[in-house]
């Protein structure tokens, strides 16, 4: 008999224990806020794209995880924002691949002109051997990319018709300051004029520049459709975007957060890649329907005006890049 009682005691102590180890473990895993930052602003579809993943993160972690989006610039500029990340001093931010040559110079080849054909052969370069060792040089100076999306194309608008690489010559043309639009433009014979975003509808209706390149969404969401009557679709830029979350914040969640991030990193990209790629080939009719004439010029003259950057970028870093993007077509 008291023997039966002790068993019977003895089991309760260890279902009792055994309860308090499982709720202690509920009890680490603790909640966490996330902050994102990027340069898009509210109305942009990377705005959508990130309700998204807000949305799945939540979900996904049940709850244990938030995400607080910052658009718009609010937390620096892209550049800033990537350090900011490095350093563990911001959660989670958007960069293009090529952005990252700023730090790992090879990979500035990622927003060359003409380097891919489209997003599925940039996503096939990434997950090769090549593209593998780029991700983990990204993750030694502290980013983890968590999973990358479409971001458009960008063509060129302006104020005369751009029917071949000729009909470049001599255009005043708006670029961003970055290397490779400035020597697409350059290359391509035109005058590359570095000028603020903010700046550029008032300089094309002044007529103060000839034209500017951005993808189609972008046109669109400037209504540069308003102020230029010619778009060519050049498509010289193919434009990714990547979720980077620093890799020190990444190391504190649980494994089941990490997961929950990482699955919801993916499911956000790809509907931010839906989300553009459906939107390009309605916009091209919009801007048809609003009166913009759309020229397809030859892209093979572009493509050859280019080759410098190629021979350049060999001399300085080798053929690995060039002989994974080829081996990915």
């Amino acid at each position: 008999m008291k023997t039966a009682i002790f068993r019977i005691i003895f089991a309760l102590c260890v279902s009792g224990m055994l309860f308090a180890m499982g709720e202690k473990d509920v009890e680490t895993e603790k909640s966490v806020t996330l902050k994102l930052g990027f340069q898009a602003n509210t109305s942009s579809k990377e705005y959508v794209a990130a309700e998204r993943f807000a949305e799945e993160v939540k979900a996904l972690s049940e709850g244990t995880v938030s995400v607080q989006i910052f658009a718009g610039g609010q937390l620096g500029d892209d550049r800033s924002m990537l350090e900011q990340v490095a350093a563990g001093a911001l959660d989670l931010v958007y960069a293009e691949t090529g952005r990252f040559g700023l730090w790992v110079e090879e990979a500035e080849i990622f927003g060359y002109p003409f380097a891919f054909n489209d997003f599925a052969h940039l996503e096939r370069t990434l997950a090769s051997d090549y593209g593998k060792s780029l991700h983990a040089k990204f993750l030694a100076k502290g980013w983890r990319i968590l999973a990358t999306g479409y971001n458009g194309t960008r063509q060129t608008t302006s104020n005369r018709p751009i029917n071949s690489i000729a009909d470049m010559k001599g255009m005043k043309l708006r670029v961003p300051n970055a290397a490779a639009n400035l020597n697409f433009a350059k290359y391509a014979g035109a005058a590359p004029t570095p000028m603020a975003f903010a700046e550029v509808y008032l300089a094309l209706k002044t007529n103060a520049v000839d034209g500017q390149e951005n993808p189609l969404s972008t046109i669109d969401a400037q209504k540069f459709y308003e102020v230029q009557k010619f778009c060519a679709l050049t498509g010289h830029i193919l434009n990714d975007n990547n979720i980077v979350m620093s890799e020190a914040v990444y190391k504190k969640m649980s494994r089941q957060q990490q997961q929950a991030v990482m699955e919801a990193a993916r499911r956000a990209q790809a509907y931010q890649t839906q989300l553009f790629t459906e939107d390009e080939s309605r916009l091209i009719e919009v801007f048809k329907s609003k009166g913009m004439i759309v020229t397809a010029p030859d892209k093979t003259p572009f493509r050859s005006a280019c080759k410098p950057m190629y021979d350049e970028y060999v001399a300085k870093y080798g053929v690995a890049a060039i002989d994974a993007i080829n081996a990915a077509q």
